[in-house]
């Protein structure tokens, strides 16, 4: 799900929900709570739905910051908007604030970490490629917002994020899909620790399904928007 004519330069987060939630409806684990939207919603309709979350009850400091309306604007939205998104529709999640530089140069190497841990648990030697039940990731910082599909593990040990942009041409990811493609193509995806210097990122992940009594509970939580800090 790429910008368009009409989103372009306010709507990547919307399209970055429409990544996540094209994943997810997929998933074994959360196919039956999202089945009303195996057509996955476009971004009036998720302007709406934030809206109905913030009707709710969630997050009522951001519903007053956009005075409790989004359909008709073009209105940035980001991590918080995405997480009262997705616990509306019962799943859980987390935001994880990445404030500060870890690494020299402002660079982030404990979100690359983070992000390792989050994929591949349990990694030992094993087989070059792994394929995970795990949801994408939502990726925001300053500006703009990404989804992040996988890791890799280089040769010498550092990580390499692959990252879908909604902001990259339609017609330059569908290179992607040919039978044979090689490392070059994949430098669309790829994101090294060196090339992540804003101050600072926020997660979104969904690790998954809430009761309605969670549910209440992560709607009263929301009150008091709070993310874990890393470090």
């Amino acid at each position: 799900y790429h910008s368009s004519l009409g989103d372009k330069g306010w709507g990547c987060g919307y399209r970055n929900f429409q990544m996540l939630l094209s994943s997810l409806s997929q998933n074994a684990v959360y196919k039956d709570v999202l089945q009303d939207y195996a057509s996955i919603p476009c971004i009036p309709k998720i302007q709406s739905m934030i809206e109905d979350a913030w009707k709710e009850g969630f997050d009522p400091q951001g519903a007053s910051h956009f005075n409790g309306r989004l359909q008709g604007t073009k209105a940035w939205i980001g991590a918080c908007e995405i997480y009262v998104l997705l616990t509306y529709l019962k799943l859980k999640c987390r935001i994880l604030d990445f404030h500060r530089a870890t690494g020299p140069g402002g660079t982030h190497p404990r979100l690359f970490e983070w992000v390792w841990n989050y994929f591949c648990p349990d990694r030992e030697e094993g087989p070059r490629v792994v394929c995970t039940s795990k949801p994408p990731i939502y990726l925001q910082h300053q500006g703009h917002s990404r989804t992040i599909v996988g890791i890799e593990e280089r040769k010498n040990r550092s990580f390499c994020l692959l990252i879908f942009d909604p902001g990259c041409p339609a017609k330059d990811m569908q290179k992607l899909l040919r039978q044979q493609i090689d490392g070059s193509d994949l430098r669309l995806l790829r994101r090294f620790v060196g090339s992540l210097k804003h101050k600072q990122y926020q997660l979104v992940t969904v690790e998954g399904v809430l009761s309605l009594e969670e549910k209440t509970v992560c709607r009263q939580a929301s009150r008091i928007f709070t993310a874990e800090k890393i470090p």
